[in-house]
């Protein structure tokens, strides 16, 4: 008998300390983070044990695609995401009536154009083949970089969701290809042109400052956030992973890991 009540003691000793040991705001402290893998999920990677340091236990999921690290925020399977321009972020809230949240700034990754084919932008023959994004904030981002260098002209210059219905002049007869921002790096091989995301440039093995025949500047507007929802953007965890991502370390493994294919934003 007494065997037997010294198994039950340990049996309830061990499952207190697994209640204690698991979610919530008085357990580890895990924080679930949605990212696309470059170079989002790295830099988190190096955020990881500045958080572990404040107590919290940094899990980063990645993601191949711009829609699910959204909808699993809003659906509370992921705390928050980190992947986005504002742009985006706008465009997906009012298509979908949602109301994610931006947390904070962190880093720019500077647009591109590229080529398997061409040497030089001048090269873009007449009637040439050029494949694009085909979600509204960065299908409009690729034509504004195209207009700013005279290839084509856009109804309203400034309109950050501006579509290929909206080219007002296009002197080559280009053919457009909007398509998944995912897919862009698998037309090199097909295409004349490619405006890719940097993070799908980085992971293809592209170097958006020695690759690209055309690139947005450091003054791009384009900064990708921390995203969040209202109900938790304020929340502790979030708080510190934002401190974090801003932080001296974070900035100066930045600029020496991406050599300027991506720029700190603070």
């Amino acid at each position: 008998m007494n065997k037997l009540i010294a198994m039950l003691a340990a049996l309830i000793l061990l499952a207190g300390c697994s209640s204690s040991q698991s979610g919530g705001d008085a357990g580890s402290q895990k924080l679930v983070v949605a990212a696309t893998a470059v170079p989002h999920a790295e830099i988190l990677k190096q955020v990881k044990p500045i958080l572990a340091k404040e107590g919290v236990d940094l899990e980063i999921k990645v993601f191949a695609d711009y829609v699910q690290p959204n909808t699993q925020v809003l659906e509370k399977a992921i705390d928050a995401n980190y992947f986005q321009t504002k742009p985006y972020l706008d465009a997906f809230n009012h298509e979908r009536g949602t109301n994610l949240v931006i947390v904070t700034g962190v880093h720019i990754e500077p647009f591109g154009a590229y080529s398997r084919k061409l040497k030089s932008i001048d090269q873009l023959p007449d009637g040439g083949t050029v494949t694009l994004p085909n979600d509204p904030a960065n299908g409009g981002r690729a034509l504004l970089l195209l207009a700013r260098h005279g290839i084509i002209t856009l109804k309203d210059p400034a309109n950050e969701l501006s579509t290929v219905k909206d080219i007002s002049a296009n002197p080559k007869q280009l053919k457009f290809r909007p398509l998944e921002a995912a897919m862009l790096p698998r037309t090199l091989d097909e295409v004349d042109l490619a405006l890719i995301n940097t993070n799908y440039a980085l992971a293809a093995g592209l170097n958006p400052a020695k690759d690209a025949l055309l690139i947005e500047d450091k003054d791009s507007p384009y900064v990708n956030y921390l995203v969040a929802r209202p109900d938790n953007k304020d929340d502790p965890r979030i708080q510190k992973l934002a401190k974090a991502l801003t932080s001296p370390e974070i900035k100066a493994f930045i600029e020496q890991k991406y050599q300027g294919a991506v720029l700190p934003a603070f």
